[in-house]
């Protein structure tokens, strides 16, 4: 039999926001790295790159009676080098295990504060390269098709999302809070 303290645990809410302190930035990388470089092998040692200069990361923190437990899902934004309002969201990365929580998708809850924080940012277009597995997510979400290519080695479909969808967000360092259904 396993001690309950040697099963992880899955937390009852989420912060989902902007990364302000450096253990979430930390986190967010070496989720990444789990996901992009160890799961998915789509690069083999590190998934950074120059973006990550310019980039503001972006975190859902698992809240354990309101304490923060660790990072599970990380995504990162930018705005577009010709500074004309469009912006690009990228490295979506969810631990496996809150890949559907409590019926309320992590990922979905990054995507919605990528969009809604970029777009108080002035943001006039909101595009992401998209694997192709997981265009259906973004479409429910209110993102269209662009059209598909291959990058890394897989297909992906670049997408853009529908800003009216989206309203700015004027406290992304805040962001959101969002409990598992059914959790007290």
């Amino acid at each position: 039999m396993t001690a309950p303290f040697d099963t992880p645990r899955i937390a009852s809410s989420l912060q989902i926001k902007w990364a302000t302190e450096e253990w979430e930035k930390s986190a967010a990388m070496a989720l990444r790295r789990r996901v992009f470089c160890e799961e998915q092998q789509v690069f083999e040692q590190d998934d950074r790159d120059e973006i990550d200069v310019l980039a503001i990361p972006l975190v859902a923190v698992a809240l354990v009676q309101d304490i923060a437990d660790g990072v599970v899902g990380a995504v990162r934004i930018h705005e577009d080098e010709a500074r004309d309002g469009t912006w690009w969201g990228s490295r979506l990365a969810v631990e496996k295990r809150y890949r559907r929580f409590g019926g309320v998708g992590v990922g979905a809850g990054l995507i919605r504060l990528a969009v809604s924080s970029a777009h108080a940012l002035g943001c006039r277009r909101f595009l992401a390269n998209v694997q192709s597995q997981n265009a259906p997510l973004f479409q429910r979400l209110h993102w269209r098709s662009l059209g598909e290519f291959e990058r890394h080695g897989r297909l992906h479909h670049q997408m853009e999302a529908d800003l009216s969808y989206y309203p700015p967000c004027e406290t992304p360092n805040i962001g959101f809070f969002t409990r598992a259904r059914g959790a007290a």
